[in-house]
């Protein structure tokens, strides 16, 4: 069993689980695919222009859907192009398709083709209508062709799946650092309820609310980012001046978060925001990946950067891997330590400006045990506990397996608390790791 233990011996071991889970919950949630919308227009215009040599008339029938009305819009378009006769447009169910089909045998005219969604071929006022007196009604009925294919691989489920670990992702790059420093950071959670809040009540109350300008959108985000970078910066102080233990100054920040974020809200959401506020969460200007995705990608390159290539970085291993010795050494420790807990309280600011941006609100309930998948992320992307050793992208492989596992229950159906239980599991498997390979895949020390 060498190369298991070389494997995940390595800084990037845990890709191979990562690979390993996204083949897993492709063949269990493997299965017949409908195309939507667009798609299945073109699919379906494909098929009418083989089978039928001349156009003839046809009538459109999709659900009063979004992508319902896009299919019938577009495959409108297509088949009036091709010359067909358009009998008629049926948007709804099986009352609004009865209809139609009446409409379109009026004054004995005939029909060649019903063109329509995969849901009416089977509807039961289809079969009726074939099986009445109505000898004419002998037309063809077509669908889009379905085809065989993970509903885990579909791109909108992957875009998901990045998109809702996107804020995870960012603030786990600062949880990283902290961790690398052999410190924690409990109050990551917090700092999200803190950012979201104020961002939202400074632009409600100074630049207008509904009406605020992208400017004064900005300026609100960065206030607030900033708050929380100076609340990690009296966290890392109290650590570096003072010798309080990580775990205990975070707390207390981390109470002191909540409160605060409860105290500026007066514990009820804040949703007087423009419609363009939602453009860092929601938006996709690149080629359709949402915006945040992009972030996460952009941060995670320059923190990559940071930690191998530039002397901060060197100094963070060294704290963590020896504080005395990088002391003696010259290492600024104090300052090492301000600088990383100030960063991690402002990527969780960030994160909390990206939350607000996806829910177009402010709330202090926002990221509450956001800390502990944080933490999660990071421990199961390889980075040491007990500090000195990790890499940012272990990091973001730590995140996307968690965001997998999640997600791939989410489609099998498991529920809520039964994830909760799994999520544990892969923590306190990804901590029994961290010690075997400290201890030179031995037993015990």
């Amino acid at each position: 069993m060498k190369w298991v233990k070389t494997i995940f011996s390595s800084d990037y071991g845990m890709l191979g689980v990562l690979v390993l889970l996204c083949a897993f919950f492709s063949w269990i949630t493997f299965e017949e695919q409908q195309p939507e919308g667009k798609d299945a227009a073109d699919s379906l215009n494909q098929s009418i222009r083989q089978d039928f040599n001349e156009p003839g008339r046809v009538l459109i029938a999709g659900r009063k859907t979004d992508s319902g009305q896009a299919f019938t819009a577009h495959l409108r378009e297509l088949l009036s192009a091709a010359g067909w006769e358009i009998a008629g447009v049926v948007e709804g169910g099986p009352p609004e398709l009865g209809q139609g089909l009446r409409l379109a045998f009026d004054h004995n005219q005939r029909l060649d083709v019903l063109a329509c969604e995969q849901s009416f071929v089977n509807l039961a006022v289809l079969q009726n209508f074939r099986n009445s007196e109505l000898k004419k009604s002998d037309f063809a009925v077509m669908s889009p062709d379905s085809s065989s294919w993970p509903n885990f691989l579909k791109s909108s489920n992957l875009l998901n799946v990045a998109n809702q670990i996107a804020v995870i992702a960012i603030l786990a790059i600062g949880m990283t650092l902290v961790i690398i420093t052999a410190g924690i950071d409990l109050s990551v959670g917090s700092l999200i309820a803190v950012s979201a809040v104020l961002a939202t009540w400074v632009i409600r109350e100074w630049f207008g609310g509904d009406e605020a300008t992208v400017g004064g959108m900005i300026a609100g985000c960065g206030l607030a980012i900033l708050a929380c970078s100076v609340l990690g910066l009296f966290s890392g102080s109290m650590i570096a001046f003072f010798g309080v233990p990580p775990f205990v100054a975070t707390l207390g920040m981390m109470m002191v978060g909540s409160g605060l974020a409860y105290m500026l809200s007066g514990g009820l959401s804040i949703y007087q925001l423009p419609q363009s506020f939602d453009w860092l969460g929601r938006g996709d200007d690149i080629v359709g990946i949402p915006n945040a995705v992009v972030l996460m990608v952009v941060l995670y390159l320059l923190a990559h950067t940071i930690m191998s290539r530039t002397t901060v970085g060197r100094y963070i291993y060294a704290v963590g891997g020896n504080p005395e010795a990088a002391r003696l050494s010259g290492v600024p420790v104090k300052k090492i330590l301000l600088w990383v807990y100030a960063s991690c309280g402002a990527l969780a600011g960030l994160g909390g400006v990206i939350m607000a941006s996806q829910f177009k609100s402010g709330d202090p309930k926002y990221g509450l045990m956001y800390e502990l998948y944080v933490i999660a992320a990071v421990v199961v992307g390889g980075t040491s506990l007990s500090g000195g050793r990790g890499k940012v992208f272990g990091t973001l492989i730590g995140a996307f397996i968690i965001a997998v596992i999640q997600n791939g229950m989410n489609l099998t159906g498991v529920q809520s608390y039964t994830q909760k239980v799994v999520l544990g599991i892969v923590l306190l498997l990804a901590v029994l790791l961290d010690m075997f390979k400290k201890r030179g895949w031995r037993m015990t020390s």
